[in-house]
This record gives structure tokens, C-alpha cells and sequence, in this order.
């Protein structure tokens, strides 16, 4: 399974934004993670459709959009519509997590669904054939510059496995708190799509996504 970088542009310099992408897409990073967050769901509010339209056309990277707001059902068309590749919802702000999954494969994208740190890994489990990419969040959705919750490897492991207890070769994304002195952990415990935020974007970003990369090409 291929090990992807999704440097999180949460962590960029948007006065520059255009160079800093670039520099990720040179260093090997193929996706964006594009985090969008209302204000209710989580505390804090980010960015949405405008930016997301601006960003598509920066770069040819896959646009990994992550919903964290309440309902995100109402939302996705629109963000499909503004270039997202994968939109990803929380379990948690769902009232009907697979018809919003349904509705991401109607819009033509790659779905995926992601849980809090407290939430059991099991609650995932009806949802296992229905979306691509399972996102491990492994510290509180909302923030960044968070350090990562140990525990969030022993949630990887036990995600991974009741995937191949049903053959299913999916995506297992990670979010927070991950840099180069612990991005191979967090692989070996069976992730394979890694989100960095000031791990890439804070230094030098073109040395920092290299060195990403060559953690995770040696983990494939």
C-alpha cells in the first residue's frame, strides 16, 4: 500500500500560500488536507468553498477536504462542486453517516469518515465497505500545534486489523500532532495516509516534506 504525505495548509502562510503548496507538491506530497471547521462542531472556524476554488487551481494535488462541522450533509455539494477529491465527515456530527456517505459517491468523490479521540474505533464498523478512507484523529479536532495522543497507535492497530479481518484494503488517515521523529510509528501501526501541519509548513517545507517522504517510502 502507498504511503501519502497531506501536508495540512492550517499550518501555511496564506501570503504565500501558492509557493508554499508548490514546494510540498515538489518535495512528493500528493495531497492537500484542507480542514474546514464551523465554529460549532469544534471551536475554532477556518476557511471554506472561495478558498478551496482558489487553492484547485494552485496545484494538481489530491484535495483531501475534512469537515469538521455539524451536519457536513448540507455542505457537500458545494465542496465537491469547488474541487475537492475526498471529503471526509465526522461520525460524530452526523445524524445519518452513511446517507452523508452516499451523498459524497453521488457528488462523484472519494468518501471518508473520521472519529474523535474518544470515540470507540468500533462505531466505525458499519462503515467499513461504504467509505475509502478512515481519519484517526489523534489529538482534539480543532486545533492545531497539539501533541499527539499515544493511544491513538493502539486505535491504528485495531482500525487496520478489522479491516483485514473482511479483506478490505483501505485508507487509514492520521491527524495530529505527527513529524518525523514519530511519523514511523504512526506507520507501523497500519496508517497510511499521514497529516502534517507544522511539521511541514514551520522551517524549511521543501526539507521538511522530503524527509517525510523518505520515512514513509522506507515503510512501504
Amino acid at each position: 500500500m502507498e504511503n501519502i504525505l497531506a501536508p495540512s495548509i492550517l499550518s501555511a502562510d496564506f501570503k504565500i500560500l501558492g509557493d508554499q503548496i508548490s514546494q510540498t507538491e515538489e518535495g512528493g506530497a500528493r495531497y492537500i488536507h484542507f480542514d474546514v471547521m464551523d465554529g460549532i462542531f469544534v471551536p475554532s472556524i477556518s476557511f471554506g468553498m472561495p478558498v478551496l476554488s482558489s487553492i484547485r487551481g494552485l496545484t494538481s494535488q489530491v484535495m483531501d477536504v475534512h469537515l469538521m462541522v455539524t451536519e457536513p450533509v448540507r455542505y457537500v455539494k458545494e465542496f465537491a462542486k469547488c474541487g475537492a477529491d475526498i471529503i471526509t465527515v465526522h461520525l460524530e456530527a452526523c445524524k445519518d453517516p452513511a446517507a452523508t456517505l452516499d451523498e459524497i459517491h453521488d457528488c462523484g468523490v472519494k468518501a471518508g469518515i473520521s472519529i474523535k479521540p474518544g470515540t470507540p474505533v468500533e462505531e466505525l464498523e458499519p462503515y467499513l465497505d461504504q467509505a475509502e478512507m478512515f481519519l484517526i484523529m489523534s489529538v482534539e479536532p480543532g486545533f492545531g500545534g497539539q501533541a499527539f495522543i499515544p493511544e491513538s497507535l493502539e486505535r491504528i492497530s485495531r482500525l487496520r486489523s478489522m479491516l483485514e479481518e473482511r479483506k478490505l484494503d483501505k485508507d487509514i488517515e492520521v491527524d495530529g500532532g505527527i513529524y518525523h521523529s514519530n511519523v514511523a510509528e504512526v506507520l507501523k501501526a497500519g496508517a497510511n495516509i499521514i497529516v502534517s501541519g507544522s511539521g511541514v509548513y514551520k522551517g524549511n517545507i521543501r526539507d521538511n516534506t522530503t524527509g517525510f517522504m523518505e520515512i514513509l517510502k522506507a515503510y512501504e
